[in-house]
């Protein structure tokens, strides 16, 4: 049994029709295409929020078929969990490694970032003396986690200083190659690195990294269904990332991706009973979860299909070229993420000299009616601004203003 709602965008169908040939760069800048899109969101009228990068909330057409599912789950009962709740996840997970890029039997559903790099943090096959590496940039969940495997296992752990503005992916590529010993198994690495939106080069870390016999676990928390790329062209071993944020699925879903030859050698968190050791679901027991958060999944994935990965991934970076252009090089104003192109698509951070973070966010939030999120940790102080698709350039320009006048007053 399956269903699964259709997803409708209301008045975008006209506009579609007229921008069907249109380069994505081009459409990128296109507001009347956006608005229509913005039509899909029930925007919270308060403030403008720019701290899509927690969670992405979801637009109406999938919180509609959300809705509608867990009415239909509810109204079946454990008839739904002990007949079909398998087979769709099954199938949900096979739509979602077509998204990935990679065979549907590497990748499972989980419910965030944390569980699925966790696992594998904890789960991999440590000997006492291992060393594993990672950057005072990435998500504490995960140094957390590898600090408690230190404890458990007595390994050591390294932990490099990713630069805010690299010469070059060399030199970053270089960072971890240095920190790397032979007793090092595990490197990990953000994809996206979450305080600054940086975009780090993975497969010349994973190529690098290979070359030396460590394999790479790559957060992925922040990249997936923002900019576009397949997991295997990463050649990383494990990639974890949440379905909450750019994908905009309900709260309560994540992937795991796990190449082939290593599922047998990783623990379960928990334990899944009588399973085959290549079958990546033994390393997905969580016991009874909110499935319909898995079927919500799918009309996640067409909205965002119907957008188009490639004029999202587009509109993305126009949204944040258009305000950070504009604070770059200003007296008193700090931008934390790199200003190529390639190095950053949504999410970037801006900081004012001799102003804490909290109360640069704070300001924002009550004398501009911006909300964001403060940022003050490896290195980086400043607010981090993640617009998302229903974001106008109206709204951007409000936050300019704001943050030239605060730097002014400085």
């Amino acid at each position: 049994m399956s269903f699964t709602a259709p997803v409708a965008l209301s008045g975008i169908d006209s506009i579609w029709q007229k921008t069907a040939e249109w380069d994505s760069q081009k459409l990128a800048k296109e507001e009347d295409f956006w608005k229509q899109i913005r039509k899909a969101y029930k925007i919270k009228p308060d403030y403008i929020n720019l701290e899509n990068g927690y969670y992405c909330f979801i637009p109406e057409p999938t919180l509609e078929a959300y809705i509608k599912h867990i009415r239909e789950v509810n109204y079946q009962g454990a008839f739904y969990m002990r007949t079909v709740r398998e087979s769709n996840k099954a199938r949900v997970a096979a739509k979602l490694a077509e998204l990935a890029g990679c065979s549907a039997d590497e990748l499972v559903v989980t419910r965030n970032t944390t569980e699925s790099l966790d696992t594998i943090i904890a789960g991999f096959p440590w000997q006492e003396g291992d060393e594993a590496v990672m950057a005072e940039q990435d998500y504490f969940s995960m140094l957390t986690m590898f600090q408690q495997v230190s404890k458990r296992f007595s390994i050591v752990c390294h932990r490099v200083n990713v630069p805010l503005h690299p010469q070059g992916d060399d030199e970053i590529v270089s960072i971890y190659e240095k920190a790397i010993t032979p007793k090092t198994k595990l490197l990990m690495v953000c994809h996206m690195v979450n305080i600054t939106g940086q975009i780090l080069p993975i497969k010349k870390i994973c190529d690098m990294a290979h070359s030396k016999g460590v394999q790479v676990l790559v957060d992925g928390a922040h990249a997936f269904a923002h900019i576009q790329f397949s997991i295997p062209e990463l050649n990383c071993d494990y990639y974890g990332a949440s379905l909450h944020k750019w994908l905009s699925v309900p709260l309560g879903a994540g992937l795991l991706y796990v190449k082939k030859e290593h599922i047998p050698t990783i623990w379960p968190l928990m334990a899944p009973g009588e399973k085959q050791t290549t079958d990546i679901t033994r390393l997905n027991h969580t016991g009874t979860n909110p499935v319909a958060v898995d079927l919500a999944i799918e009309n996640a994935i067409e909205f965002h299909n119907r957008i188009g990965a490639d004029r999202k991934e587009a509109r993305l970076r126009f949204l944040q070229e258009y305000w950070t252009t504009r604070v770059r090089n200003v007296k008193n104003i700090i931008v934390n993420t790199p200003a190529q192109s390639e190095r950053a698509c949504a999410i970037a951070n801006v900081g004012i000299k001799d102003m804490k973070p909290a109360v640069l966010a704070e300001r924002l939030l009550k004398e501009f009616k911006i909300y964001t999120v403060a940022i003050d940790s490896a290195g980086v102080q400043g607010v981090r601004v993640t617009p998302n698709v229903y974001t106008t350039t109206d709204e951007l320009d409000v936050l300019v203003k704001a943050i030239q006048t605060l730097a002014k007053a400085s």
